[in-house]
């Protein structure tokens, strides 16, 4: 019987690596398996990162499982897996020791195997947290055929001594920051908006109509650049660093160019960890701008990153597969020194943030797979135009079940198309399709979400700043003082030194406690470029609420609360 003629069944193998690049040895196991005619890549669990067993002297392991379907019988699937550890260069030295990656079944179908080569199910998988965990993500509920016992993979899981610090999973969220969303002693990152559009709700038009100097800039240093061919009698004898500098004051020289660079510089310097570069506006009733147009948008910006801060870690904000696929060859060809004379490209972002988790376009989802970018699945309904249409405002089971169950069916749909689970982070989407009352739910039950079965163990991101349920709080209470005193004024003794004393103190308070005005909702709402301190305390709620990422226009006012925040609530 050949393998095309076989039946298909399930299989779950364990992934490892403690060498090299550890993320890449793992995401390039897992390729190679998709790859494999006769194997088909399901899910993939979280992904952690262990301390050694057995022989304790060599550096932390990353561990995972996937599940997969395989038309290879058992000895022909290690054949496999042991075919791929060959290509991607393991050599073994001592049994148990580092490998930059190992590949062993764990389970396959519900099948026993015991012979020289093989045994199945593992058979030290019982006494491993390292091997349990990740399947407990995957299979929680089944049982392991070689025992005889109705128990399950996590009764097993149980019964082994906690780690300390327990195991927490860990995602990537861009070079040198990986999210720990279970660790108790995590530290909050700050995700800064940078909106290149003209018509953001709060910072539109602060950097946009690029002049046409950058554009001619960004044309010349696309992802085909050519460094200069060391054999040439041309410029080619300039020092790596020289001609990099030259690059860069020709982008400074530029007026746009400069703007971008300042701007950049000013999110990084008041302490953002991820900088958000947007080049479609999302706010209620946006016009669409169309694929060219974001793309024109974004480019100078992505560009300049890469050129004058590379390794900063960068979010794409967009929906749009086209765009999301451009962007990852927007970048810059940093020359190295060197004899060869080799080269780096820094791509100009390293995260998809999309606010339909892949439902407006589905290809995004497949654009951030081939890519191993983390992407974050945003909570919405409908389009920005349609989302707070009153129907998608109906929650039956309430906001967050809501919200919880439809993230639960956009996971399903990243793995689907490849995505591995530690490569998704879950926003619950405040401010789209939902009310004020709403969105003050979902804050308070945070904590909710992240512990939701199908969902616990994936990070999550908080975007609050200066929305409109923080205008209307703040709103009403202006209007409340403002109202008490002008009562009080009115009450006051009118005489020379009571009068100057409250027209010094009116107009130094009118500069915060203008008079709110009124919404479309009839409701008093603060104007939007003063809403920092409210939301500076809906930032120290998603605190509390375990929220890894939020995301913020006023950068050092968010750091300084999660400064505080982090310090009261992220403790052991």
């Amino acid at each position: 019987m050949t393998t095309t003629a076989r039946p298909w069944v399930k299989a779950y193998i364990a992934l490892g690596s403690n060498l090299d690049d550890r993320l890449r040895m793992i995401e390039q196991a897992c390729k190679a398996l998709a790859d494999h005619g006769a194997i088909r890549l399901l899910r993939t669990s979280l992904l952690y990162e262990t301390t050694p067993m057995y022989v304790e002297d060599q550096g932390e392991f990353l561990n995972a499982a996937c599940e997969i379907e395989t038309a290879l019988a058992p000895m022909e699937l290690l054949d496999a897996l042991q075919n791929i550890e060959r290509v991607m260069g393991r050599i073994k030295t001592i049994d148990k020791g580092p490998r930059n990656v190992d590949l062993d079944i764990l389970l396959y179908d519900d099948r026993v195997v015991d012979t020289q080569r093989l045994i199945v199910p593992h058979k030290l998988m019982l006494e491993r947290e390292f091997v349990l965990r990740p399947l407990t993500d995957l299979i929680p509920e089944a049982t392991i055929p070689s025992t005889r016992s109705t128990r399950t993979v996590k009764s097993y899981l149980e019964d082994l001594p906690v780690s300390d610090p327990p195991l927490s999973p860990i995602v990537p969220f861009g070079p040198g920051i990986l999210l720990r969303p279970l660790d108790p002693r995590k530290k909050t990152k700050v995700m800064s908006i940078l909106n290149v559009t003209p018509d953001s709700f709060s910072d539109g038009g602060a950097i946009s109509h690029l002049s046409p100097e950058l554009t001619d800039f960004e044309k010349s240093k696309t992802v085909t650049r050519k460094l200069p061919d060391p054999t040439e009698t041309t410029n080619s004898d300039m020092p790596s660093v020289i001609r990099l500098a030259a690059d860069r004051a020709h982008l400074l020289n530029t007026p746009s160019g400069s703007q971008l660079c300042r701007a950049l510089a000013w999110h990084i310097r008041s302490g953002s960890d991820i900088i958000d570069i947007g080049g479609q506006s999302t706010r209620p009733g946006a016009e669409s701008v169309g694929d060219n147009a974001e793309i024109e948008r974004i480019q100078p910006a992505l560009q300049a990153r890469a050129t004058c801060f590379p390794g900063v870690p960068t979010s794409l904000d967009t929906y749009r597969a086209s765009v999301a696929a451009t962007a990852t060859k927007i970048g810059y060809m940093h020359p190295e020194l060197g004899a060869e004379q080799s080269s780096r490209f820094e791509t100009g972002c390293h995260i998809i943030n999309d606010i339909s988790a892949g439902a407006m376009e589905p290809e995004i989802l497949t654009v951030a797979a081939q890519n191993n970018m983390t992407i974050v699945l945003m909570h919405m309904r409908g389009t920005p135009e349609t989302m707070n249409k009153p129907e998608n405002l109906i929650y039956p089971d309430g906001v967050i079940a809501g919200v919880a169950e439809e993230l639960k069916q956009r996971v399903a749909a990243a793995e689907a198309a490849g995505i591995p689970r530690w490569r998704i982070v879950l926003d619950p989407g405040i401010g789209f399709s939902k009310s004020s009352e709403q969105n003050l739910e979902l804050l308070k039950g945070l904590q909710t979400l992240r512990d939701w079965p199908g969902l616990r163990g994936i990070p999550w991101l908080v975007g609050t700043s200066r929305k409109n349920f923080i205008g209307e709080a703040l709103g009403m209470d202006d209007l409340a003082v403002t109202e008490y005193a002008d009562s009080i004024r009115d009450g006051a003794r009118a005489v020379d030194e009571v009068e100057k004393a409250w027209a010094h103190a009116d107009e130094k308070a009118r500069v915060i406690l203008e008079r709110p005005t009124v919404s479309k909702s009839g409701k008093y709402v603060r104007d939007v470029k003063r809403r920092d301190l409210g939301t500076a305390a809906t930032v120290a709620a998603a605190v509390q609420g375990g929220a890894d990422v939020v995301r913020v226009h006023n950068v050092r006012a968010a750091r300084d609360v999660i400064a505080v925040a982090d310090a009261i609530w992220r403790r052991p």
